[in-house]
C-alpha cells in the first residue's frame, strides 16, 4: 500500500507542477483578456444578475424540462461549497502554509473567466433526452464541438476524448473522499463512533438521490443559502475576535506566497512552489473552475442566452473561494491553528474551538455535514449527466444502469471511511487520491475549452450586444448550437 500511496504521491506532484499549474492560470488568463478583463470591468452587472436576482420570478422560472437558474447554481454552489472549503483548504495551509491562499485567491480571479467560459459552452452545445429533457457538460462540448472542428476521418478522437474525459471524472466517485472528510470532521466534535456515522450518513445520502435530480434540487435549494450564510457569519465571528491579528496575517499570506514559510511549531516548512501548487489544487478542487464537473447542472437551466447562465459560473467561484474559502482560511490563521500540526478538517474544527470553546466545533461540525450532504448529491446530478450521456444510444440500458447506480452511490464513501479506519491512513493520503483524479480530466477538460475558445468570445460578443447596449446585435446569430442551420 505504502508503494501504491508513493507512487500517487509521484504522479500528483508532477501532474500539478509547472505544466498544470501554467494550464490553469493561463487559461484564466486567456478568457479574462479576451473578454476585455469581463469579471472585474463588469463585476456589479455580475452581481446585479445574479446576487441581486435571487428573489426574481425569472430565476425560478423552470421552463419546460429545465431546472430553473436559481435551483442550478443552488445546486452547483452545494457541490462545490463543501469538504474541499473546510478540510481541502486546510490541508492546502497545513503543507503549503499561509501563502497557499494567496495562490487560491489568484487562481479563483482568473477561474471566474474559466468557469464563465465552461458553464457557457456547456449551455450552447447541450443535448435534449428523449423525454426532451436538456443535459450538457464536458462531454457535450467535447463531442460536438471538436467533433465539428476535425476532418470527418478524425471526427470519433472527440468521441474518444469525451470518453476519456469522463472516465477521469468517473474515477473521482471511487476515491470516496466526500463521506471520509465529513466523517472525519463530524466525529472531531461529537461523540459518535467514525464507522456508525458513516453508515447513518451513508443512509441519508440515498435517501436524497433516491429521488433523482428533481429531490436533489430541492434539496439544495433550501439548504445552500442558509448553510453558507451560517457558516460565513460564525467564521467572521473568529475573524472578529482576532481583529488585531488580520494585518500581520494578510502580509503573512502575501509575504509567504513568494518566499514559502518556515518551519514553525507543528509546521514542518513548505517552499513556495508547495504553497503554489496546493494553492490552486485545492482551488480546482473547492470551485471547480477549469475542472468542467459543475457545468453539468449549469447546463440544464433555463436560460435565454448561454452567457446569463455563464455569469452564475463567475457567482459561483466568487462564493465559493473569495468569501467561503478566504473567511475559513483566515480564520484558521489568525486562531494560530495553522502551525499545530493537524491537517484537513480537524484542523478546521480546532480553529472554531479556539474561538467558540467547545460549541464551535460542534458549529463546524455541522457545517461539515451540511456542505458534504449538498457535495455529494450535487456531484450525483454530475455522474448522472456523464451516464446518460455514454448510455444515450441504448433508452432501456441506460434507466436500469441509472437505477442501480442510485442504489450504490453512497457506497464508495463508506467503503473508503472503513478502510481509512482500518488501515490508519492519514488525511493527507486521501486527498492525495483526490488530486490525482482530479488531474486528468481538469487538463483535458481547460484544453478543449480553450480550442472552443473562438465560440465563447463570440457568444460574450452577442450578450453584450443584447443585453449590456455595448455592440451591435447580429440578428442572425444563433444562441444555441442546435438552432445553428449550419450544424
Amino acid at each position: 500500500m505504502e508503494m501504491i500511496i508513493t507512487f500517487l504521491q509521484n504522479a500528483v506532484n508532477f501532474l500539478w507542477g509547472t505544466p498544470l499549474i501554467v494550464l490553469v492560470l493561463g487559461s484564466g488568463a486567456i478568457f479574462t483578456i479576451g473578454t476585455g478583463f469581463f469579471q472585474f470591468r463588469h463585476f456589479k452587472f455580475v452581481m446585479k444578475k445574479t446576487f441581486g436576482s435571487l428573489l426574481s420570478k425569472e430565476e425560478r422560472d423552470t421552463g419546460k424540462g429545465h431546472v430553473s437558474p436559481f435551483t442550478a447554481i443552488a445546486t452547483a454552489v452545494g457541490g462545490a461549497v463543501g469538504v474541499g472549503n473546510i478540510g481541502g483548504v486546510a490541508t492546502a495551509i497545513a503543507v503549503g502554509g499561509p501563502g497557499a491562499l494567496f495562490w487560491l485567491w489568484v487562481a479563483a480571479l482568473l477561474g471566474m473567466g474559466l468557469k464563465c467560459a465552461e458553464v457557457t459552452l456547456a449551455v450552447y452545445y447541450r443535448s435534449v433526452d428523449e423525454k426532451g429533457e436538456p443535459y450538457g457538460g464536458p462531454t457535450y462540448y467535447i463531442q460536438r464541438g471538436l467533433g465539428r472542428r476535425l476532418p470527418k476521418k478524425f471526427a470519433k478522437i472527440a468521441s474518444i476524448l469525451a470518453a476519456v474525459f469522463g472516465v477521469g471524472f468517473a474515477c473521482n466517485f471511487f476515491s470516496g473522499v466526500q463521506g471520509y472528510t465529513i466523517a472525519e470532521g463530524f466525529t472531531s466534535a461529537f461523540p459518535v463512533d467514525i464507522l456508525v456515522f458513516g453508515v447513518i450518513y451513508s443512509i441519508v445520502v440515498w435517501i436524497i438521490v433516491w429521488g433523482g435530480g428533481k429531490r436533489v434540487v430541492e434539496f439544495a435549494g433550501k439548504i445552500v443559502p442558509i448553510m453558507v450564510v451560517f457558516f460565513i457569519a460564525a467564521a467572521i465571528g473568529i475573524l472578529l475576535m482576532n481583529i488585531t491579528a488580520i494585518p500581520g496575517a494578510i502580509a503573512l499570506i502575501v509575504k509567504s506566497a513568494f518566499t514559502g514559510t518556515a518551519a514553525v511549531g507543528g509546521f514542518a516548512g513548505a517552499a513556495a512552489k508547495v504553497a503554489i501548487q496546493n494553492g490552486i489544487a485545492r482551488s480546482v478542487f473547492s470551485n471547480e473552475a477549469g475542472q468542467g464537473s459543475s457545468t453539468m447542472v449549469h447546463s440544464q437551466a433555463h436560460v435565454e442566452h448561454p452567457v446569463r447562465q455563464g455569469l452564475w459560473g463567475m457567482f459561483e467561484v466568487f462564493v465559493d473561494t473569495m468569501l467561503v474559502c478566504t473567511v475559513m482560511s483566515l480564520a484558521i490563521i489568525v486562531s494560530g491553528q495553522w502551525s499545530s500540526g493537524l491537517e484537513g478538517a480537524t484542523l478546521s474544527v480546532s480553529a472554531f474551538a479556539t474561538a467558540y470553546g467547545s460549541i464551535g466545533a460542534k458549529i463546524v461540525a455541522i457545517c461539515i455535514l451540511l456542505f458534504g450532504l449538498t457535495t455529494q448529491t450535487g456531484w450525483f446530478m454530475y455522474y448522472d449527466v456523464l451516464l446518460r450521456h455514454a448510455l444515450s444510444g441504448n433508452t432501456a440500458l441506460k434507466n436500469k444502469i441509472l437505477l442501480v447506480f442510485r442504489a450504490i452511490y453512497p457506497l464508495p464513501s463508506l467503503l473508503t471511511i472503513f478502510y481509512t479506519v482500518h488501515y490508519g491512513l492519514p488525511t493527507g493520503t486521501v486527498w492525495v487520491i483526490t488530486d490525482f483524479f482530479c488531474a486528468v480530466p481538469t487538463t483535458l477538460n481547460i484544453i478543449c475549452v480553450l480550442i472552443l475558445s473562438g465560440d465563447y468570445f463570440r457568444l460574450v460578443k452577442d450578450y453584450k450586444a443584447r443585453y449590456m447596449g455595448i455592440g451591435k446585435v447580429d440578428p442572425n446569430f444563433k444562441v444555441f448550437y442546435e438552432e445553428d442551420a449550419n450544424v
